[in-house]
């Protein structure tokens, strides 16, 4: 459509200007007065004439007024006897200045030549129009093949970035620091007689630095950096592809040594044999191109393969095997000390106020990635800039913790005073039960301000990473999700849809419970129902049912056991403390929210 409109645009103009062409020439900006000969003679006689230029049979008249005239003589005879043949005074001419001139050679071409021309030069014009709109398109044909890869330059600063800016992964960095040191001395390593992986694969939670960690190393390496997203080899036509993969790397030994970076493999680089194309599928044959590239018979010599993936289990094993991605990394979420380093990246050239505390931050962000921890920065920025402060504040970096985790606060979201008072209730039940439980993490804030689709929320943060969990832990959590469920019917005798997302919560926790962690003491350690995947459809849509009927039973059983001691858990705790119940749920409907030191105040408070 861009081509399209350029191309009407520029016929647009040439036509434009083709027609003001014949305008200037047809019709002279100040067009003479013609006369006949008769008139001039009457002029001559009365004196009013200065000057008459004779052009051929022409005659330009110059008016001592300073007016002009043209007049047309006879060709065979004279001008002086054409006028004595309308009267002329012989003394009356010997006072006009007689000037002879040839016929302009430009008039003459453009009077007699131009009319023939100029249609010649319009079907020239639109001729090769049309060739280079043919040729473009025979050019975008040929080149339909090449690789959509971007070549990133190490001498760039706009996108360099160096493992100084990846905070965490040190033993990501301390891996691929081999990778770093190969591609900026090979010849150690070839004359020990030892081989560089040809393929780093990433693996990690979306957000955890991937990509950033690629760019990083083709920094330090001070290499050529070629960077392509998985889905940028598949089209509609079969062959476009393995054709853009060999140009990819024909590219590639031109700029050697050097760094291919291949985000999101598993858009390309999923299990063959699954999908419904066969041997013959577009993406197949793209994979196998790769594979020929990584392993074949013509060795890649200075080229690293890296690729990123937050889904390894639905590679390809041809791509994982020794020789092609023989290494693997694994990207975790960072922990407290990492995520306050983030933090301090990311608030590198943002105004803090001096009261900031980011390790409080940090504290806060427990499961966070890296990517989130960006967005915490960023959107505390621009409320920093909505409120017409100078520096971001702590209450703006707390603030924005909630808005990436729950959504934005919904204020023109008002509840009538029934419904806030169900909420009140209902929150306050999760977080009763909460802090009366040993297993459970601390009660940062509860509100019943709406975010996102919650009406209220009762936020919870653990004091510390954890990296295990415990049966007892997961047993107390199913309490406190069922605490506002229990609450609603204790105080109202009465159940509402506001429990709904609560209650798919505690259900699939008690089945995970019993399926996947062998925590039920019933049915033992061992887990229930394999996956089954679609490759082609690219999730997960079928469960293998591994367990007879029987034991399919027992499953629904013990969920229910783990959901029924759950419930009456909390209907125990909110029976006994009903009346911290009502105290806490006022202080939410008079204040709508309570932090964390006035929830600790409000439970050692004696009712």
């Amino acid at each position: 459509m861009k081509y399209l409109f350029k191309n009407l645009l520029i016929t647009f103009l040439a036509f434009l200007t083709i027609a003001g062409l014949f305008t200037l020439l047809n019709n002279p900006a100040q067009e003479p007065k013609e006369i006949s000969l008769s008139q001039l003679v009457e002029q001559i006689n009365q004196e009013q004439i200065s000057t008459i230029i004779i052009r051929g049979d022409k005659l330009e008249i110059d008016l001592k007024d300073g007016e002009k005239e043209v007049a047309t003589k006879e060709k065979e005879t004279s001008l002086t006897e054409s006028l004595k043949n309308y009267g002329l005074d012989s003394e009356k001419l010997k006072l006009v200045n007689l000037e002879i001139k040839g016929e302009s050679g430009t008039a003459f071409w453009l009077g007699n030549v131009l009319p023939f021309l100029l249609p010649l030069l319009i079907i020239g014009f639109f001729l090769w129009f049309m060739f280079r709109g043919a040729k473009r398109g025979q050019m975008q044909a040929l080149t339909f093949g090449r690789s959509r890869a971007r070549l990133i330059n190490p001498k760039d600063k706009k996108n360099r970035a160096t493992f100084k800016d990846v905070a965490g992964l040190e033993e990501a960095k301390e891996e691929l620091n081999e990778i770093v040191d190969f591609l900026k001395n090979p010849k150690k390593f070839v004359d020990l007689g030892a081989k560089i992986p040809k393929g780093v694969l990433l693996v990690g939670s979306p957000g955890t630095g991937k990509t950033l960690l690629g760019r990083a190393i083709a920094t330090e390496a001070n290499v050529p950096f070629f960077n392509v997203s998985g889905s940028e080899f598949v089209e509609m036509f079969v062959g476009v592809g393995s054709s853009r993969v060999r140009d990819l790397f024909q590219t590639a030994k031109k700029h050697s040594p050097c760094l291919i970076f291949i985000d999101e493999l598993d858009a390309i680089g999923r299990q063959r044999g699954a999908g419904l194309g066969g041997g013959n599928d577009e993406r197949e044959q793209t994979l196998n191109q790769i594979l020929v590239e990584m392993d074949g018979f013509d060795p890649n010599t200075g080229i690293i393969l890296l690729a990123a993936t937050n889904r390894p289990d639905v590679l390809d094993p041809a791509l994982l095997r020794p020789g092609r991605f023989d290494r693997r990394i694994l990207l975790n979420l960072p922990d407290i000390k990492d995520r306050k380093s983030v933090l301090e990246i990311h608030a590198r050239n943002k105004p803090l106020e001096e009261n900031v505390n980011l390790r409080e931050i940090a504290e806060r962000t427990p499961g966070f990635s890296g990517a989130d921890l960006a967005n915490i920065v960023n959107e505390a920025a621009i409320l920093t800039a909505r409120r017409n402060k100078k520096k971001i504040g702590q209450d703006e970096l707390r603030e924005c913790i909630e808005k990436v985790l729950l959504g934005p606060e919904r204020k023109s979201h008002i509840l009538s005073k029934k419904e806030k008072e169900i909420a009140a209730f209902h929150e306050a039940g999760h977080a009763l039960v909460a802090a009366s439980l040993t297993h459970t993490d601390p009660i940062q804030k509860v509100s019943i301000i709406a975010r996102g689709v919650a009406a209220g929320y009762t936020l919870k943060i653990p004091i510390e990473d954890r990296h295990l969990h415990s049966r007892s832990e997961f047993i107390d959590e199913l309490a406190v999700l069922l605490g506002g469920y229990v609450a609603e019917e204790l105080v109202f005798d009465e159940l509402t849809t506001g429990a709904s997302s609560d209650l798919l919560k505690s259900t699939e926790l008690a089945m995970r419970l019993v399926t996947k962690y062998g925590m039920s003491k019933k049915l033992g350690p061992r887990t229930f129902g394999g996956k089954e995947e679609l490759i082609f459809l690219g999730r997960e849509i079928a469960t293998e049912k591994d367990y007879s009927e029987e034991i399919a039973g027992q499953i629904d059983k013990e969920v229910t056991k783990f959901i029924d001691d759950a419930e009456h858990t909390a209907k125990k705790i909110l029976t006994a403390k009903r009346k911290k119940l009502d105290q806490i749920a006022k202080v939410l409907i008079k204040k709508e929210v309570i932090e964390r030191k006035e929830f600790e105040k409000l439970m050692k408070k004696k009712v």
